[in-house]
C-alpha cells in the first residue's frame, strides 16, 4: 500500500507531465501561428492544470507540516497560511 507521501508524489508527477505536454503543445501552436483564441484556450488549460497541482501540494503541506506546526510552532503555521492566502488573493 502506498503511503500518503508516495501518492502525492505520484499525483504531482502525473500533473507535471500533463503540464509539460500542454506547454509543448502551446509552443508548437505559437510557432504555427494558430488562431489567438486557440492559444488562449490552451494557456487557460495550462493555468488550470497548475492550479490542480497547487491543490495537491497544498493538501500535502496541510496534512504533514501544518498539522505538526500547529502542535509545535503555531505562529509559523498561521503565518505561512496567511502569507499564502494573501499571495493567492492579489
Amino acid at each position: 500500500m502506498k503511503s500518503h507521501y508516495e501518492d502525492v508524489k505520484e499525483k504531482s508527477q502525473k500533473r507535471l507531465n500533463i503540464i509539460k505536454g500542454q506547454l509543448e503543445g502551446l509552443q508548437k501552436m505559437i510557432e504555427n501561428d494558430e488562431y489567438c483564441m486557440d492559444l488562449l484556450n490552451q494557456s487557460l488549460a495550462i493555468q488550470n492544470s497548475l492550479k490542480s497541482l497547487d491543490s495537491v501540494l497544498f493538501e500535502r503541506h496541510v496534512r504533514t507540516h501544518v498539522t505538526h506546526q500547529f502542535k509545535n510552532e503555531e505562529e509559523k503555521a498561521v503565518g505561512e497560511l496567511v502569507d499564502l492566502f494573501k499571495r493567492v488573493n492579489k
